[in-house]
């Protein structure tokens, strides 16, 4: 026999509320696929620019041509750096290595290398790979001559670090470690600061937990890392234990087994939080033994909180350039701001959504709290800006301080959220206690859809839906047969139990009484409003979240800006250059025009091309074509170049040196005869 259900009955209500559930899941996904497309974007595209310490000087000098062999090569760099055997090689023309012994470090961030005695003239190549005192990889090579410029075969366009895919997945570690200490801190105090009822819900302990081990697993995804991503960059370098035991004896190594021994005190925590701490609270609220439980929780979870954010602030970059004593407690109180405001706001959004109805007075209490972090961060934020930006022009001129815009603008806007949001909860508070936690009969009657049925009448209609059987008339009424399916006591006709439709009863029953907990939760306008504005503020936090992990993994705007004012000119590059020289032999077949490209025209390896055309524009060959190169001012050169005939009316040559940056005479010899050629000249900004 088929039955209707009528459209107002309990299982309609219960199917609706079903209908509901894919909205929120697809909520949660969209703020998903921001996070991680934000993350890609920022932590993806910082990956190359990871280099903090940067190259302010060496001798010799780049570039610089020498009369003598030095016995030395030192480098100086814009902050403490880390040398390891084999990163810092200094080869010769034919790529072999000349330097001696380990690299040193020599005075302040000056570092030196010895060299083999009786190096021969010619180009010789130095390469660096080095750690700096915030935990970034940089890398970089550079030329420079002894004698004359000469030939070489090293490459000196220098190394890339942090990028690839190991660069890609430590970035990701990253942004998931910050992530996960933020929802971890703060929902823990959200916990004990403003609604501690919340320690029994279950959808809140998931999520404080959840930041745990996501914080847990991101710290041994960094330790596994980290050899690799200073290193090679190969992936097969991730789970050599040679390089993680090089990795454990390093500064960040020991931030990171740090950071590993708080979170197993930070796993008692929550243990205690979530279980005598949550039993108490629901049996003896407001005693004295509760209170000093909550007073042991507040202290010890504040130890926990800044210890954890210290393995941030003294391997990163709080702990270099200026005033490192008072930028790392600035940047662990920066830390811990950030993590009470964005995780205690991820807290109660997950409140809102998936536990019970929160008090108005912990969302007021939230509210305060989230206005002191306010305050926090801008005084904590504007030091951090003064010490790593360090000038106006830094901070619209460089990738830091670009980024450092970005996150201000994000916090302007999640300030301007979160006052809406003030508004729905002051609001919120001046409702009666009965509008604004319903309790009694009358208000779970009201919330309740009209033309619902009650419990046992629902219990029993949905009795009859599953089974679509008719009632016996062997020893049963209909009445009594609805009260033992309404009490989930299912029979059949027989009078025997049925333990597939008791539990058939018993999951309508508590679908029946999630659906009538959401009515309850969903009933106040109030509420609903507070929701919407709290996941717009969450979806902020998200992409503010990301642009505060690129800021950890850019050059600083003062060091940035310190390198470019120490860069000599010879490291500039100036483009390609071009000319174009008439010449005339005077002999048979002798006038024509030489063009010459060197690209790119910059101090170091060049390429050049000469192609020789005759006047009608046609390409010839000619017997001989040499190049000269002369710096009258520093009084270098000629430098003769003879390029390698390619084609007819081709001529090129790769890796052509030029020492210094200036205003170079470029000489063409053309000979188009045993006894006929001519020298043509033009002078032309090189570097």
């Amino acid at each position: 026999m088929t039955q209707t259900i009528a459209p107002d009955s309990p299982v309609r209500r219960t199917a609706r509320a079903s209908t509901r559930r894919p909205q929120r899941l697809r909520t949660v996904r969209g703020l998903l696929v921001l996070l991680l497309a934000v993350a890609g974007a920022l932590l993806g595209g910082a990956a190359p620019a990871s280099a903090h310490a940067a190259l302010t000087g060496s001798d010799p000098a780049q570039g610089a041509v020498v009369d003598t062999a030095p016995t030395r090569i030192s480098l100086t760099f814009s902050e403490q750096v880390a040398f390891s055997d084999g990163s810092l090689r200094v080869l010769d023309p034919k790529g072999g290595r000349v330097d001696t012994g380990k690299p040193v470090a020599l005075k302040g961030t000056t570092y030196g290398v010895k060299l083999r005695a009786g190096l021969s003239d010619g180009t010789y190549t130095v390469t660096y790979q080095v750690v700096s005192a915030d935990s970034h990889p940089v890398a970089g090579a550079f030329t420079f001559s002894i004698g004359a410029p000469s030939a070489t075969t090293v490459q000196a366009s220098g190394q890339a670090v942090g990028g690839g895919v190991v660069g890609g997945l430590y970035g990701l570690a990253r942004y998931v470690a910050y992530a996960g200490f933020v929802v971890l801190v703060g929902g823990a105090a959200f916990v004990l600061a403003c609604w501690p009822r919340g320690a029994g819900v279950r959808a809140v302990q998931r999520l404080v937990a959840g930041g745990w081990v996501a914080l847990t697993a991101a710290t041994l995804a960094l330790l596994l890392l980290r050899g690799s991503y200073t290193g090679s960059g190969k992936a097969a370098d991730v789970f050599d234990l040679s390089l993680l035991g090089q990795v454990l004896e390093t500064k960040s190594g020991a931030a990171l087994v740090s950071r590993l021994l708080l979170l197993a005190v930070a796993a008692l925590f929550l243990a205690v939080l979530f279980g005598a701490y949550a039993k108490r609270d629901a049996k003896a609220s407001g005693t004295v033994e509760q209170r000093d439980l909550t007073l042991g929780l507040a202290l010890g979870g504040t130890a926990v909180a800044a210890g954890l954010a210290t393995t941030w602030a003294v391997a990163e970059h709080a702990s270099t350039g200026i005033q490192a004593g008072v930028a790392m407690p600035v940047d662990v109180l920066h830390l811990l701001a950030v993590a009470a405001w964005l995780g205690g706001l991820t807290a109660l959004l997950v409140a809102l959504y998936r536990g019970p109805s929160v008090d108005a007075a912990a969302v007021r209490r939230f509210s305060q709290v989230a206005f002191t972090s306010v305050i926090v961060l801008a005084a904590t934020g504007i030091y951090q800006s003064w010490r790593q930006v360090g000038s106006w022009p830094a901070l619209t001129g460089t990738t830091y301080g670009q980024l450092l815009l970005a996150k201000v603008g994000l916090i302007a806007v999640l300030v301007a959220i979160a006052r809406i949001s003030r508004r729905w909860t002051a609001q919120l508070a001046q409702q009666p206690a009965e509008v604004a936690r319903p309790k009694s009969a009358t208000a779970a009657a009201k919330a309740r859809p009209k033309g619902a049925a009650s419990r046992g009448q629902g219990a029993a209609a949905s009795g009859k839906k599953v089974s679509g059987k008719r009632d016996s008339d062997k020893g049963t009424s209909g009445k009594g047969a609805s009260g033992r399916r309404g009490a989930g006591t299912a029979q059949d006709s027989s009078g025997s139990r049925d333990p597939r439709r008791a539990a058939q009863l018993a999951r309508q029953q508590a679908a029946m009484a999630a659906a009538r907990t959401k009515q309850l939760r969903d009933a106040d306008p109030l509420r609903s409003g507070l929701r919407r504005s709290v996941l717009a503020e969450a979806g902020v936090a998200v992409v503010l979240l990301a642009v505060t992990t690129a800021l950890t993994s850019t050059e600083p705007g003062r060091t940035e800006e310190a390198v470019k004012a120490a860069t000599p000119a010879t490291a500039q590059a100036s483009g390609p250059v071009s000319l174009r020289l008439p010449f005339d032999t005077g002999g048979q077949d002798g006038r024509g025009t030489v063009d010459l490209t060197l690209d790119p025209a910059r101090v170091g390896g060049n390429d050049l091309h000469v192609f020789v055309v005759r006047p009608n524009g046609k390409a010839f060959d000619v017997p001989e074509v040499k190049i000269a190169f002369t710096l009258k001012a520093k009084g270098i050169g000629p430098l003769p170049i003879t390029p390698e005939h390619i084609t007819t009316g081709h001529w090129s040559k790769s890796g052509v040196q030029i020492p210094m940056a200036g205003d170079w005479e470029i000489a063409v010899t053309v000979r188009t005869s045993d006894i006929d050629q001519v020298t043509v000249n033009k002078n032309a900004k090189i570097g």
